[in-house]
């Protein structure tokens, strides 16, 4: 009787080697169309304005005049005010939209309201709506309460348009932590403010982060709100300022408004590389800590 197994013949460890030169030089490859636009970047604002002129915009700059850009794009259009404000709005903004979600999930998951997800759905569908349906009541109504063109009227509004999705984070991650640990603390005498301060915040500290650094990012990416609620330097954030230096009158050259470019994007990238050991973590929504 012959016992030999057939078997599909197997393929030279040549061929696979070969197959991970490929992957590996694909990957390389798309790296560098990937970076290609951020050094084309990087170079153009490093060049001043002759040198950006009377070269191509891939060479080398000639002159080294990066800081000398990085100042002019501060010092004009009010970029520096807008930056700072940008910081604030980003950092407290943020903050409360985030411990307000935390809250408001706290009650929905852990004390069960009566309604619980009656509430949930009423927060949440603040994200239903385009933001551009908001534009004209809200107007009305910062007029009407004093509050337009003030750093609290902004802060306000980045703190109520950052809930929604924070409460709907956070309120999944809530419902990961076992419940036999909240017992446990009601049996030793835990008061529920102790529960949400002592357990819950410490357990998910890479979900707050994850949730604390997308809304920082929405709040300094904004444009459209920055641009109708607050008119003067001393309110507007960095977006609007930057849009100022690329106007047909502003007498700007493109070296110094690349330049002010990557000075607006260095706050969201240091952030991200900050806490990105949390990002993955906090995506996945697991009560487990490092």
């Amino acid at each position: 009787m012959d016992t030999t197994v057939s078997r599909w013949p197997s393929r030279p460890r040549s061929f696979f080697k070969l197959s991970q030169l490929v992957l590996y030089a694909l990957a390389v490859l798309l790296a560098l169309l990937w970076l290609f636009p951020l050094w084309l970047t990087v170079t153009i604002a490093m060049k001043s304005a002759p040198d950006f002129a009377n070269n191509p915009f891939w060479f080398l700059p000639q002159e080294f005049n990066f800081f000398q850009n990085i100042a002019s794009a501060w010092n004009s259009a009010s970029l520096g005010q807008g930056f700072t404000n940008s910081l604030l709005y980003g950092v407290v903004g943020a903050s409360l939209a985030v411990l307000f979600a935390s809250l408001a999930s706290y009650g929905i998951v852990v004390l069960k309201v009566r309604g619980a997800f009656l509430w949930f759905l009423i927060i949440f569908s603040g994200t239903m709506f385009p933001l551009q349906c908001y534009i004209v009541p809200l107007y009305q109504m910062y007029n009407a309460l004093n509050l337009y063109d003030t750093q609290v009227g902004m802060i306000l509004f980045y703190t109520a348009i950052c809930i929604p999705f924070s409460t709907l984070v956070m309120r999944g991650f809530f419902s990961t932590i076992p419940e036999e640990i909240v017992e446990a603390a009601r049996l030793d005498g835990c008061s529920e403010i102790g529960i949400f301060w002592r357990m819950y915040l410490p357990l998910s500290l890479a979900a707050l982060l994850v949730v604390f650094l997308l809304q920082f990012t929405w709040i300094w990416n904004d444009l459209l709100f920055g641009l109708v609620l607050g008119v003067s330097d001393t309110v507007r954030p960095v977006m609007p300022s930057l849009t100022s230096l690329m106007g047909v009158y502003s007498g700007i050259s493109f070296t110094v408004v690349l330049a002010g470019a990557l000075v607006a994007s260095a706050p969201t990238l240091v952030l991200f590389l900050g806490l990105q050991k949390y990002f993955l973590e906090g995506l996945a929504l697991s009560a487990r800590k490092k």
